[in-house]
């Protein structure tokens, strides 16, 4: 048997050498890695154990959420609070997104491994430019490994901005259900209970003349009212609660009508609502004129006037259908 020269022994303690070195400064990089991943969860940790929502700047962000390797998701939300904003719609995400996160912190099931947190425009505008956030509020999930996909990024022309849905949609990105607790609001109870006793009292003060009861007009007014409320869409508002109106952050423009088919702003709920009633009455005065029998005249005024109405309305309830729904291929009067 051959014995190895000394150089060829030499070359294998060199690269014995080398390869414990290479081993030895991986484990140690590791090591740091971990360490450094183990501290920023702490950090994570302490934060969230004060508030729900942990406030981020441009730093924090590209300490905690940027930096890699993660093993915890984060939500953000990306938003406009300061006055100068005029966000009116901001408030209320950001309130329905405080229930999300408490209901995460005091759910039994809450670890380290998914977090909440806030980041404003005019704290870290580094941060909406580096993710082309152009519009606010926006929320966006951070996952544990790669950069957020198209569907991290909430939808909230059509899914809403309710509490419920926003954990539905955290529970499809992160596998992590989370049940709502909202705190206790007794406004309703209370308004209901102060109406009752208005109109037990208004009856206890009129129980000797009731005949107010009994007239058709009052109660088909009732009646009507309710209908319009609903065919124009505040029961969607309230189990959706979309903002009243909408402001392009760039041009300033207010937007009244919601541009797409699947959503609507309070507003739109409150011009269909007017439209409706402005052409039931044109309805009205064609066929239930007021005018005596003799006077012709008038009432053939009244009827050429509930005409203009009901055309002119319709056609303009018939145009802002046609814009919300793209391709309708009918329209009246008014494109």
């Amino acid at each position: 048997m051959k014995l190895p020269s000394v150089a060829s022994r030499i070359t294998l303690i060199t690269v014995a050498v080398s390869l414990s070195f290479s081993l030895s400064s991986a484990a140690k990089s590791d090591g740091k890695k971990e360490n450094q991943l183990g501290e920023r969860v702490k950090q994570l940790s302490d934060w969230g154990s004060k508030r729900a929502v942990i406030k981020m700047n441009g730093d924090k962000y590209r300490q905690y959420i940027r930096s890699t390797p993660r093993n915890y998701s984060v939500i953000i939300m990306f938003t406009a609070m300061q006055p100068q904003r005029q966000c009116s719609v901001c408030q209320n995400v950001n309130d329905e997104f405080q229930i999300v996160a408490n209901s995460w912190r005091y759910s039994p099931s809450y670890s380290n491994r998914l977090f909440f947190a806030s980041v404003d425009y005019d704290e870290a505008p580094d941060v909406f430019n580096s993710l082309k956030v152009t519009a606010a509020p926006s929320i966006m999930h951070f996952p544990p490994k790669g950069k957020p996909k198209k569907g991290d990024i909430y939808d909230m022309q059509r899914l809403g901005i309710q509490a419920e849905t926003m954990v539905k949609w955290v529970a499809e990105r992160t596998d992590i259900q989370i049940r709502i607790f909202r705190p206790p609001n007794y406004s309703g109870t209370i308004t209901l209970g102060v109406l009752m006793l208005m109109v037990a009292g208004f009856l206890y003060f009129r129980r000797n003349n009731l005949e107010f009861l009994y007239n058709k007009t009052m109660w088909g007014c009732a009646a009507l009212s309710i209908v319009f409320a609903m065919t124009s869409g505040q029961m969607w508002n309230h189990i959706r609660g979309p903002p009243y109106a909408h402001r392009n952050p760039q041009t300033g423009q207010v937007s009244y009508i919601h541009g797409s088919s699947q959503g609507q702003f309070v507003a739109e709920t409150h011009i269909i609502f007017l439209l409706h009633c402005a052409i039931t009455v044109g309805f009205i005065m064609m066929n239930k004129n007021p005018i005596s029998e003799g006077d012709v005249r008038k009432r053939r005024v009244l009827t050429v006037i509930g005409l203009g109405l009901v055309v002119f309305f319709f056609s303009l309830i018939l145009s802002i259908f046609r814009a919300k729904y793209r391709g309708y291929p009918y329209s009246f009067l008014i494109r």
